[in-house]
């Protein structure tokens, strides 16, 4: 089955090119329009704005307030909102998922991002998630994280195959690889899910060993790679710059 790319705003997601996204991790308003600033200048194709780093969290106005600033910074690229808990591998954040649920209802609403992250480990939740993304033509990417290890192929293929049923409009795994071979299994997971979905897909190993899965993970099928403009969000990740020039060689060198 062929890949289906999505068009969000210029930028193309599953198509021939990968995609690279910068995280902005601010605490403060200041510092999330001052991060955004520094990363548009190195022309990332998205920006993620990371919002469980944002210490005004709880405050909707003023992350409703700072959304439309970095709207504003941002220009035409397009801007994914994640908010990723402490038990998904993200910061501590005084919300229960009812309240994660209401912001990220009222981010949508307000049309200042583009796409929208949620874990699939929260199943039928999705539903209601996707529902709201879907009415103000926002994109939703359900993922899936794990921190601990690499689980097997099968079971990287069948997360994203239930993202896919759940209405993703794409599909993410993260793994954390402890051997070479940890790799080999989240690129095969890659290609293998590539044939058979018709959604696009974005993968990852973690960490230093994953770190050839960020720069040539888009020969597998992955989609989007993420990359340091100011601030790293997961371990593993590669400035702009390098990922930029590696990815120029293997372009290059792979037609």
């Amino acid at each position: 089955m062929q890949r289906k790319a999505i068009k969000v705003r210029h930028i193309w997601i599953g198509g021939e090119e990968p995609c690279i996204c910068a995280p902005i991790v601010g605490a403060d308003d200041e510092q999330v329009l001052r991060e955004a600033e520094e990363v548009c200048r190195k022309r990332p194709d998205l920006l993620e704005w990371r919002a469980d780093f944002f210490r005004m969290i709880d405050d909707q106005d003023r992350v409703l307030a700072t959304a439309r600033a970095l709207r504003s910074v941002a220009g035409d690229i397009p801007i994914l909102f994640t908010i990723r808990s402490e038990r998904e591998g993200g910061q501590p954040i005084p919300l229960d998922e009812n309240e994660r649920e209401r912001l990220l209802a009222a981010v949508c609403e307000s049309r200042t991002v583009d796409l929208v992250d949620y874990e699939l480990a929260y199943g039928d939740r999705i539903a209601d998630v996707r529902r709201m993304a879907e009415q103000c033509g926002i994109r939703l990417i359900v993922s899936r994280h794990y921190f601990d290890g690499t689980p097997s192929k099968e079971t990287i293929v069948a997360d994203m195959r239930a993202a896919e049923r759940y209405g993703a409009d794409i599909a993410k795994v993260a793994v954390m690889p402890k051997s070479p071979g940890d790799v080999l299994v989240l690129l095969q997971a890659t290609e293998e899910a590539r044939c058979e979905l018709s959604i696009p897909l974005i993968t990852m190993a973690m960490g230093g060993l994953g770190a050839i899965t960020r720069l040539a993970g888009w020969l597998f099928g992955s989609a989007v790679t993420f990359a340091v403009g100011n601030q790293s969000s997961a371990p593993g990740q590669i400035p702009i710059e390098d990922v930029r020039a590696v990815l120029s060689v293997l372009q290059t060198y792979s037609r």
